[in-house]
């Protein structure tokens, strides 16, 4: 899944805006809170926040690694000339991603954004080899 493709999905997600930072980095967020990072050249890799279970498992895949910079807070860098994950696989991780930063808002505002946007929350992936 190439960083064109990640924007394209992250951008169907409830509440998600695109911002440009750093100069040429895409943050993608839910209100003001990123869930994925991106170069902005379709052969960019991008970061993701995930579980401390699955960062643990994904960094033994071929094209992630932990994220600079973020890797402490449980962020992997995919390389998406070099990662085995299947596109499907790679959507279940942002989606992940983006649940746990919706569940980082306060409950009172998550409940008044969900029903501003009509959030569903999707189910969190596991993934093994």
């Amino acid at each position: 899944m190439n960083a064109h493709e990640v924007r394209e999905y992250c951008l169907t997600f409830p509440g998600c805006t695109e911002e440009v930072q750093w100069e040429d980095d895409l943050l993608f967020k839910v209100w003001g809170k990123t869930f994925v990072f991106s170069g902005m050249e379709p052969r960019s890799g991008y970061s993701i926040k995930c579980t401390e279970k699955s960062f643990n498992e994904l960094i033994e895949l071929e094209g992630i690694i932990p994220a600079p910079y973020l890797a402490r807070n449980k962020w992997v860098q995919v390389n998406p000339a070099e990662c085995t994950l299947k596109k499907n696989e790679i959507q279940k991780l942002i989606a992940a991603s983006y649940n746990l930063i919706f569940a980082k808002l306060s409950k009172k505002f998550a409940r008044v954004l969900a029903k501003l946007i009509g959030v569903i929350q999707r189910d969190f992936p596991t993934i093994s080899n």
